[in-house]
């Protein structure tokens, strides 16, 4: 066993007013990915006016939020929320989705790119490994907040989260994932950017490896207490993670059944 280091979320506070290290975390998050998903744009000789890239990344950040929002209310709790339409609004309340979120910031992105005349796979090569970066960053907010803890477990660096009613000992599931789904993920599909010059080859491998990493990680993470287990002994989340692994083999699958000189007429243009 391993004490849980129990960190105080809060960084300082005045009157009302808060800063959070899970919030100063994704800040930073955003900082990184809008200062190097220029670079690496620039890298695969993308001109884009810095007008068009602060729209685009305004774009991704609202396709985070309302993605994620309504992931997470159709997928992990729409029987709460037809009862109560109301509290889709009441973001404060918590209740956000990865999955979601994913979603929301590809359609996003094809929507500016459709309407800016970008490629999609080239926008989405050059941006989508700093994604882990944001995942690393946000599971040690999870951490430090002492919440989405894995299952009961008797390995040497199990822990008691503070805020667990039954005080058991459970695995650091927060920290298996920021491992995997985020350092991990970033140095392996930024090796892919940087090697590989086919258009949609990195997007497809980050959306692939993600849903493997997250299945896996899955059976050390706590299911999801209004839902538990979905189908037989998956969890929602591995079910969305499978999908997101059927639909990266079908990407790829498509990109080399097409001859090199083919994917700038990509159909995600």
């Amino acid at each position: 066993m391993i004490k849980y280091p129990e960190i105080d979320p809060t960084i300082f506070k005045i009157g009302m007013f808060e800063i959070r290290w899970y919030g100063l975390i994704y800040i930073i998050g955003f900082v990184v990915t809008y200062i190097f998903a220029k670079k690496n744009i620039a890298s695969r000789g993308i001109k884009i006016k810095r007008e068009d890239y602060d729209n685009l990344i305004f774009n991704l950040m609202l396709g985070v939020i309302v993605g994620g929002r309504l992931g997470y209310v159709i997928f992990y709790n729409l029987a709460y929320y037809l009862q109560n339409p109301l509290q889709i609004f009441a973001v404060w309340h918590g209740g956000m989705s990865f999955h979601g979120g994913a979603l929301g910031v590809i359609l996003f992105g094809l929507f500016f790119s459709r309407k800016h005349k970008f490629n999609f796979y080239d926008l989405a090569d050059s941006i989508i490994p700093l994604v882990s970066i944001g995942l690393f960053l946000g599971r040690l907010g999870n951490f430090i907040n002492g919440e989405l803890w894995g299952r009961e477990t008797d390995v040497p660096w199990a822990m008691v989260f503070p805020d667990d009613p039954l005080k058991i000992l459970r695995h650091p599931s927060q920290l298996y994932e920021s491992f995997f789904e985020g350092l991990l993920l970033f140095i392996i599909t930024f090796i892919i950017f940087k090697k590989i010059r086919r258009s949609g080859v990195t997007f497809w491998s980050w959306i692939g490896l993600y849903g493997f990493f997250r299945f896996f990680i899955e059976f050390f993470r706590e299911p999801d207490a209004q839902l538990g287990y979905v189908l037989g002994f998956l969890t929602m989340g591995q079910i969305l993670c499978l999908l997101m692994i059927v639909a990266a083999l079908i990407g790829l699958l498509s990109l080399y059944r097409r001859a090199p000189n083919e994917n700038s007429e990509a159909s995600f243009q």
